[in-house]
């Protein structure tokens, strides 16, 4: 029970830190008083490293470290990178910088500007440092803890209970706090509180030691197939790589996934903060369209289930992700919508010059791009996995997720390839680029069609790389006993020694 109650904690760090995040480009905008694209652009850079930087960690665990140093390492960087972020605003350092407190631009110093950096830095390895290692460490400790027909024992239910709590007070009570210094400082409290609940338990888990990375004989294939064919220890790993080689193709059509979930999270929840938040006498926090997104993201993704859970494992995967990238279709059309009857609001009451003026049309209006926004969240990442599942090498199956993880963070760097490519193309012939200064005097409308035609194409794309694609015929029960088999012929490792911290 302890154990779990320490381990739970942990989630704590990932539900707070989203929903900082998660306003995080309101910050740079309001009080660093960046252009909207610029902000993005650090987020969207921030955010895709995030992603990314899973797979190496990912090797990382099974070679050197194990996965209770991995969280051990991530959760005192996110300690200490909420803490910075927390200290890089205005009044935290005023008086020993000599800087003004107010949240203003020109409060923001030279100090101010690398302990946010940093703190980014920092929250990133927390980030992927948990979802490498959290669910692999948790599965261990609370191994046989839940009753024979799979219910969870009491503290497990209430263990829940608070994480649910978490979220609802992260969505619903930080965006009523005002200041930035205390809206950043509560989520590096808790973390901070956190973290220390799960080292109190280090001498209670049970600790697995590295079992080595199949990225290694990948490695080892590559670098010595042509120089020395006694170095690749059978023709199954050559085949392996093979089948990693032929998966590059139809993987590179997954980017697209990153790039409109991207733009949909950074650009959407910037419009949300600039329209009408009034429900009777209730403010809508903007935070809570991440709950209808995660709503739809767990409901909607069933869609896929009709495909690929009942029908055909061979051919369900890939017909899921095609059915994905028409929701993202679907998405960006209705956010063009939405955005040319917002631009023509602007107009109409003269608010184009009036960047931090509400605009008067109901937030609500954003609902459908984020439902829409969900499904392609959802089903993307759900037929992706299934699709790794059934045709990677058996050998990283546990590396898939990571890999998914990874496209969409390549897609989510992409987009801010892909904005400054297109603001340039619009500003050709003497025209007004489509991204200014302001949100009000941008033409997000037309961005959003322009990323509608581009989902489009990636689309016929994708279909005309499936239609190509060598399938494998799925076969999980043999891969599984294979696994196991092969698990079970490697040399044990030396036992691991108690922990040193304690007696006994």
């Amino acid at each position: 029970m302890a154990s779990y109650v320490r381990i739970t904690v942990l989630v704590w760090a990932d539900i707070l830190a989203l929903y900082a995040m998660w306003v995080m480009m309101t910050y740079l905008t309001n009080v660093w008083k960046l252009n909207f694209t610029h902000a993005a652009s650090i987020i969207n850079i921030w955010g895709g490293l995030a992603f990314i930087m899973q797979i190496g960690f990912a090797f990382l665990v099974d070679t050197f470290m194990g996965n209770y140093a991995m969280l051990l390492v991530s959760s005192i960087a996110y300690s200490i990178g909420l803490g910075f972020l927390a200290m890089s605003t205005p009044p935290v350092l005023s008086k020993s910088t000599g800087n003004c407190s107010a949240y203003k631009p020109e409060c923001i110093g030279h100090t101010q500007k690398i302990l946010y950096y940093t703190a980014l830095a920092l929250i990133a390895v927390g980030i992927s440092g948990h979802a490498v290692s959290f669910d692999a460490f948790f599965k261990k400790q609370t191994n046989g803890q839940t009753k024979e027909d799979g219910r969870k024992v009491p503290w497990q239910c209430a263990g829940l209970f608070i994480v649910v709590i978490v979220s609802i007070i992260g969505g619903i009570a930080l965006p009523y706090i005002k200041p930035w210094s205390i809206r950043f400082g509560i989520p590096s409290i808790c973390t901070v509180v956190a973290t220390l609940l799960f080292v109190s338990g280090s001498c209670s888990y049970e600790h697995d030691k590295p079992q080595g990375s199949p990225l290694t004989t990948v490695f080892r294939v590559f670098v010595f197939r042509c120089i020395d064919k006694a170095a690749i220890k059978s023709d199954r790993e050559v085949e392996e790589t093979k089948i990693g080689i032929l998966m590059v193709p139809i993987c590179m059509t997954f980017i697209i996934f990153g790039v409109v979930i991207s733009i949909g999270k950074t650009y959407f929840i910037e419009q949300a903060n600039h329209m009408n938040r009034k429900v009777g006498h209730l403010t809508v926090p903007p935070p809570l369209f991440l709950m209808f997104y995660d709503f739809s993201k767990e409901q909607l993704k069933k869609i896929e289930y009709f495909f690929g859970g009942s029908g055909s494992k061979r051919y369900g995967p890939p017909t899921g992700i095609a059915i994905a990238m028409v929701f993202s279709i679907l998405c960006c059309i209705t956010a063009a919508k939405v955005e040319t009857q917002r631009h023509d609001v602007i107009r109409s009451h003269g608010l184009l010059d009036k960047p931090d003026e509400k605009i008067p049309m109901s937030i609500f209006w954003l609902l459908p791009q984020f439902v829409l926004l969900g499904a392609v969240d959802g089903i993307s990442e759900s037929s992706i996995k299934k699709f790794f599942k059934d045709q990677a090498p058996p050998s990283m199956t546990t590396y898939l997720k990571f890999f998914t993880q990874g496209l969409f963070g390549l897609g989510i760097m992409a987009s801010v390839l892909f904005a400054y490519i297109v603001g340039k193309v619009s500003e050709k012939g003497g025209k007004q680029n489509w991204f200014q200064d302001t949100l009000n005097r941008s033409r997000l409308d037309k961005y959003y069609w322009t990323l509608a035609v581009s989902s489009s194409v990636f689309l016929v794309l994708y279909i005309l790389v499936a239609l190509c694609y060598p399938y494998r015929e799925s076969a999980p029960k043999d891969e599984e006993a294979q696994r196991n088999e092969h698990s079970a012929a490697q040399p044990p490792y030396e036992d691991n020694p108690p922990c040193s911290c304690c007696c006994g």
